[in-house]
């Protein structure tokens, strides 16, 4: 995956249709916040199996949310300054070191 591409793409249909202005890290991370819940709601009211068993249209249905969440993440990142790449990276690694394999 091409992060910095996905982003420049990202910044170019934004300015196409002039949202910048309303694409401030506040304005993205609540509207992440709206698609995380459009996430979960696929799966509210199932029991573990029935969400690890997701029929073909809900599976499709999961992606796109779950593409939504992207995408408004790497706006996030983009607009704050943050090296996606980097960031991930660092918290793995913070990770490893704070939950060790036994």
């Amino acid at each position: 995956m091409d992060i910095a591409g996905l982003q420049s793409r990202l910044r170019e249909f934004a300015a196409a249709r002039s949202w910048q202005p309303y694409q401030t890290p506040k304005n993205l991370a609540m509207a992440m916040v709206v698609e995380a819940a459009e996430l979960v709601e696929i799966f509210q009211w199932l029991t573990p199996e029935q969400s690890q068993s997701l029929a073909e249209e809900q599976r499709q249905h999961l992606g796109e949310e779950i593409a939504d969440v992207l995408l408004y993440l790497l706006q996030i990142a983009d607009h704050s300054g943050v090296d996606m790449a980097a960031a991930v990276e660092a918290k793995l690694a913070k990770n490893a070191l704070k939950y060790p394999a036994p």
